[in-house]
């Protein structure tokens, strides 16, 4: 009862450390608004990290790959917790369990990482109908751009109604249930 407890707190702070490094990359690849207010609170939450990362792991192509790394590291930690809580033998278990512990963790972070831009689309999308001059709107914009651009250009918009949210939304759930969920399985039976 207690390793359950103490299982979820752990992947509650994990997850989200883990959410805000990845929305601190892809604010970074996409070219979000440095100086807006949500970019700022994403950067000052992640800085204690992502600061000293930054002297070992270099940039590659523009990216930040230390803030990456540091998302790969988290939800990898959290794997590994996980299952010393739940007595998981790991010193008997060889050496598969560490590439099924990789494999998942690679999994979780796509999954994080659709959901960032699925609530991304679903908030743009909500904000556009409530108040589309919210300070936030140009993160949003930044940050859905590189996907709602290409799918405007092949899906019409009837009377003006734009339609790509819901395909966006169609996709990640499809991209959910016929990518994610059979990796993540096969994962689990090698661990």
């Amino acid at each position: 009862m207690l390793a359950n407890a103490i299982g979820f707190i752990l992947q509650t702070l994990f997850g989200l450390f883990s959410i805000t490094l990845l929305l601190r990359f892809y604010l970074q690849l996409t070219g979000a608004p440095f100086k807006n207010p949500f970019s700022q609170a994403i950067v000052m939450t992640t800085n204690f990290a992502v600061i000293p990362a930054r002297r070992i792991i270099p940039s590659f192509a523009g990216m930040d790959m230390s803030t990456l790394v540091l998302a790969f590291v988290t939800q990898f930690s959290l794997q590994v917790v996980l299952r010393l809580l739940s007595g998981f033998p790991f010193l008997v278990a060889g050496n598969i369990v560490w590439l099924a512990l990789i494999g998942l963790t690679i999994v979780d972070m796509l999954r994080l990482s659709i959901y960032i831009f699925l609530y991304a689309v679903i908030a743009q999308a909500v904000l556009s109908w409530i108040n589309p001059y919210t300070p936030i709107t140009p993160v949003l914009t930044a940050l859905t751009n590189p996907i709602l651009k290409p799918l405007r250009k092949l899906i019409p918009s009837p009377n003006g109604l734009d339609l790509t949210p819901v395909v966006v939304f169609i996709v990640a759930q499809l991209l959910l249930m016929l990518l994610v969920t059979p990796m993540e399985i096969a994962f689990l039976k090698m661990s």
